[in-house]
């Protein structure tokens, strides 16, 4: 079980994420998720710390330079002593925007473990949130 003090670390880890995005800083980044953590994105699947570092340089340097990320803590279930599912929502921020837009909105799963007495990242997953059946709705009276 879970204790409130571990709830609080283990969301404290969106904002960990949150922070090391603002400086773009992927070592940081990277160093949220345990030593064998994977992260999957949209057409992206990182094994181990030093993928998802070198995954995440590129993409400061690319795609995402210059671009916030938001995320708040929806729900954190224990899965018992040492593991725990923490589920978000969030985004990314373009440039000079406050609010993340419908197309970048994201819900994402965290599976967390304790590793020598800290909370790490063993498993990200995010997805679009958004209406698939209004979209496939609309792209239905397109067609």
């Amino acid at each position: 079980m879970t204790t409130d003090a571990d709830k609080a670390a283990i969301a404290a880890l969106t904002q960990k994420v949150v922070a090391a995005w603002a400086y773009q800083d992927a070592a940081t980044f990277a160093s949220v998720f345990t030593e064998d953590g994977t992260m999957i994105l949209a057409g992206v699947f990182c094994t181990g710390r030093d993928e998802i570092r070198d995954h995440m340089a590129a993409e400061f340097e690319g795609r995402y330079k210059g671009t916030q990320v938001t995320g708040k803590p929806i729900s954190i279930r224990s899965l018992g002593e040492d593991a725990a599912i923490l589920l978000s929502q969030g985004g990314v921020l373009e440039s000079g925007e406050t609010e993340v837009s419908e197309g970048s909105a994201i819900h994402a799963s965290w599976l967390v473990v304790r590793q020598d007495g800290q909370w790490r990242l063993i498993a990200y997953q995010n997805t679009p949130r958004f209406d698939a059946n209004a979209t496939r709705g609309s792209a239905d009276r397109a067609a």
